[in-house]
């Protein structure tokens, strides 16, 4: 069955009821009791002036019913032909800067007639924190294979396993969001040694608030349900012993089975989508791994088979999708102003580097070496008549430039232009 705009619209309906104003964090903000993490509670409970914290707006706003995957009803469908006039037309937002991004862009409006633009879709970037999805993909995947036919039972994994920061988060400078109930206000600091909380709250901070120690302690865990399967999880003293008598090359090897293995058997090319290694440098050294690469086109493959319930399956599909869906601050490209009423599932990452160079001063996300910057969006606009629905993969490596600046505009843009091709409907008198 395809959708109608009539029907997606009954989909949005609730969160098109909404009002409010911003702030990244990821998942529904009733998802406390299904998942366990504090977070979504000290929000929802900041939406009703019990908790200090920012208002969210209508697009933070929707239910964990109404967070889904929404192709399911297509699983044969894959990214349509290139539209000529919409490249020209993507092309021409990014100006003369155009030679330094790789775009693509996927609308999915009229789900009857889709139309997608690959500027440069296949130029190699380093993905930097986008490649925690990927992260993400190897969990579900292992948990996946430990449990083939037992969704239940990794749901339970997920809400149950708890996990302790160790030596692995070293180090980073991102800081997690923390609270307890009965707790006034949300605490932020980075992760430190001796932090414990269930495996969806580490998946949680990973994406909301891009932790690289997070990410490494996922990538710890991983690598534990990739060797024990149904043996996990582990005692402390167990993982301990793992960790110090297996052989560092035995431990990258592993690490790459784990990584990079799901990429193709999930229909990707991990030729053209890898996470390399570890996130942290302590990671690094006991687990060496590879470089890290993606293009437009193979991350919007990802989204388009999580959306259609293809990765790895219907289960883990819908929970990486509530996993980016953005319920905190909003940063880069999802910070545009044009998205403050749309649901966004989100995932960014950057890098820069600079040298002296007379008449330039250097900054943050404006580097003259290199100034990467990538993002990977879906948005849905329920207020929009018919709902807006697509996706946009952008990375860059503008020099000189605030790259999240640019991200924004263009994702102002971008928004624009899919706007324009979708006006109101109009009904007989």
């Amino acid at each position: 069955m395809k959708l109608t705009s009539t029907t997606i619209a009954l989909i949005f309906a609730i969160g098109a009821l909404l009002t409010s104003a911003l702030p990244v964090g990821a998942y529904p903000l009733d998802g406390y009791e299904h998942t366990g993490i504090n977070r979504l509670e000290a929000f929802r409970l900041a939406q009703e002036g019990k908790v200090r914290g920012r208002k969210a707006p209508v697009g933070a706003m929707l239910t964990m019913e109404e967070v889904d995957i929404r192709l399911t009803d297509q699983k044969d469908f894959e990214i349509p032909p290139e539209n000529p006039k919409f490249l020209s037309q993507i092309r021409n937002l990014m100006g003369r800067e155009a030679n330094r991004y790789g775009v693509a862009v996927l609308d999915l409006t009229d789900r009857d007639n889709p139309r997608y633009a690959g500027h440069r879709g296949e130029a190699m970037y380093n993905p930097g924190s986008i490649g925690k999805i990927l992260v993400g993909l190897g969990l579900f995947q292992a948990l996946a294979d430990a449990y083939p036919d037992d969704p239940k039972a990794r749901y339970k994994i997920l809400r149950t396993t708890q996990v302790t920061a160790d030596e692995f988060i070293l180090s980073d400078h991102h800081k997690i969001p923390l609270w307890e109930p009965g707790d006034k206000r949300i605490r932020y600091r980075p992760l430190r040694k001796g932090d414990t909380a269930n495996l969806y709250t580490y998946l949680d901070w990973m994406f909301s608030a891009s932790s690289n120690a997070a990410a490494a302690m996922n990538q710890r865990e991983l690598l534990l349900i990739k060797r024990f399967g149904r043996g996990y999880p582990l005692e402390p003293a167990a993982i301990d012993a793992f960790f110090k008598e297996t052989p560092k090359g035995e431990l990258s090897d592993l690490l790459s089975e784990a990584m990079h293995l799901p990429v193709d058997r999930n229909g990707m090319n991990s030729e053209k989508l890898r996470q390399g290694g570890f996130f942290t440098w302590r990671g690094k050294q006991k687990a060496p791994g590879k470089s890290s690469y993606a293009n437009a086109r193979s991350l919007m493959e990802y989204l388009v088979k999580m959306e259609k319930g293809t990765l790895v399956d219907e289960f883990s599909s819908r929970e990486l999708k509530r996993l980016i869906y953005i319920t905190q601050r909003r940063i880069r490209y999802a910070s545009s102003p044009a998205l403050r009423e749309s649901a966004v599932y989100f995932k960014s990452g950057s890098l820069y580097k600079c040298r002296e160079e007379a008449g330039f001063s250097c900054g943050k996300y404006k580097g003259n070496v290199y100034n990467m910057m990538n993002s990977v969006a879906i948005v849905e606009s329920p207020h929009h008549d018919p709902p807006l629905y697509y996706m946009a993969v952008v990375m860059s490596n503008v020099l000189r430039k605030n790259s999240a600046v640019e991200h924004q505009t263009l994702g102002t843009r971008i928004h624009r232009l899919i706007e324009s091709f979708h006006r109101p409907e109009k009904t007989a008198d």
